[in-house]
């Protein structure tokens, strides 16, 4: 009588487990481990037709694992790309696309060149610098006086932002001469910035229980005794 099933020692049960630590590290966690043994046994298949069928194959495995990438252009390319580089550029297939090779795929992007600013007044920013510089540009004329009287007014209200004290006009026209190069120079003008309050004044909401002006307030008919009074609902008993 043939044994249908063989019982097993408890003891090389455990000592057969796979651990994650022990496995091989996959290389897309995203596919998952049974598809990256998939194309590690057809990375060593002999045959070459029955190699490339096993990748054709594998390839529609991957695509009905990302069915919403379908519609993204060179979807199926993105696909080859990643099965040879899950193969670890072992596996040898006719590809429909031009092969990755491991050189391209550790290239690494140029770093970038932040600017590196640091200017003696971070308060003001760096746009106030630059509206500066633009102003330094113009021709001397009312448009230019308007522009520097807005560049002073805006100073002032980045000061007063990070700094809770009040601050005098004459002290922003000094800081203004120095960052323009003693290109704009307001310390012996009779030019008056805003006042504090109103750079720093805040627009107040208006509340939608507060009527404005001029509108006409709706008042309830409850104590109104004309003919325009409303009914109080009653029921009817009699209706079914």
């Amino acid at each position: 009588m043939v044994e249908k099933y063989k019982k097993e020692v408890a003891n090389d049960v455990v000592f057969n487990l796979e651990y994650n630590s022990e496995r091989q590290r996959l290389l897309i966690p995203e596919y998952g481990r049974h598809l990256q043994k998939l194309i590690d046994q057809a990375t060593i298949i002999e045959d070459v037709e029955t190699r490339n069928k096993a990748a054709k194959y594998i390839i529609q495995v991957m695509g009905s694992l990302n069915p919403h990438l379908r519609d993204v252009p060179d979807f199926q390319h993105k696909l080859w790309d990643q099965l040879f580089i899950m193969s670890d550029f072992k596996l040898d297939v006719e590809s429909p696309y031009p092969i990755p090779s491991r050189d391209v795929l550790q290239l690494k992007p140029d770093i970038l060149q932040y600017p590196q600013n640091f200017p003696k007044y971070r308060f003001y920013g760096n746009n106030i610098k630059y509206m500066i510089d633009v102003a330094n540009k113009w021709e001397d004329g009312e448009m230019k006086n308007a522009l520097v009287l807005v560049i002073a007014n805006h100073m002032k209200k980045s000061y007063l932002s990070w700094n809770k004290d009040t601050v005098k006009d004459d002290v922003i026209f000094e800081h203004l001469f120095e960052l323009s190069d003693g290109k704009i120079n307001l310390l012996q003008s009779t030019e008056e910035l805003l006042n504090t309050t109103d750079l720093l004044r805040t627009n107040k909401r208006i509340s939608n229980k507060i009527t404005p002006p001029g509108q006409p307030k709706i008042q309830s008919n409850k104590n109104n005794k004309g003919p325009g009074k409303s009914k109080p609902f009653q029921k009817n008993n009699n209706q079914k």
